[in-house]
């Protein structure tokens, strides 16, 4: 399939973005199907998660790996991954659905995301419950820039934003998952990579 040749390539250009795809992927897939949706929409959800990041693949590793904040030029830079990645599905030929999700996922409820300002449900839904997932495992994530926040502070932090940033209820069903769910955190460790092979992601049916 097309879009685990595109998740192994990047794999093989950046091992955190790939491990934080995985981690959303999982996520994503877990509140969709808790939400109603049937195995293979929330599975064709956790696909789109893994490639949600493709067009960082073509952002150049000083902008990518900078510990030290993006000036303005750079975070416009940065900002063009979500239209990079779908350019390359459209021009892979994959369905409507797979570059809405990619195309949107930094949109926000209030209208003040990227890259086309939309807001409430004019955003699509799987776009909207990709923000979510994205969102939560980059709080909690170590990266260049930041350390990770706990589940309690990162919990904390979505809710301020719960009016600007989320579509309120689903944030409301998330949290509620992570609070109430056994194991629903997914651990940060990263995994041999030249031992697991992009085919055996943890995509399941649930």
């Amino acid at each position: 399939m097309v879009l685990l040749s595109l998740a192994q390539s990047i794999q093989e250009r950046d091992r955190v973005t790939y491990e934080h795809s995985r981690r959303v992927a999982t996520y994503v897939q877990r509140l969709a199907r808790y939400i109603g949706w049937n195995r293979s929409d929330a599975r064709d959800l956790a696909l789109a998660a893994m490639v949600h990041d493709l067009g960082k693949t073509w952002i150049a590793n000083n902008i990518l790996n900078k510990s030290a904040a993006l000036s303005d030029i750079e975070r416009r830079e940065m900002e063009r991954h979500p239209v990079i990645g779908a350019r390359i599905l459209i021009g892979c030929e994959v369905p409507s659905f797979f570059v809405e999700a990619v195309l949107y996922h930094h949109e926000a409820w209030d209208g003040h995301g990227y890259p086309t300002g939309l807001s409430g449900e004019d955003i699509p839904l799987s776009a909207r419950l990709l923000t979510i997932a994205d969102v939560y495992d980059v709080l909690t994530s170590q990266r260049p820039y930041k350390a990770p926040l706990s589940t309690y502070a990162a919990r904390d932090r979505m809710l301020a934003g719960a009016s600007s940033s989320f579509d309120p209820q689903l944030l409301d069903t998330f949290l509620h998952l992570l609070s109430e769910t056994p194991n629903f955190v997914v651990p940060q460790h990263v995994c041999a990579l030249s031992h697991q092979p992009v085919e055996a992601m943890a995509i399941v049916d649930m």
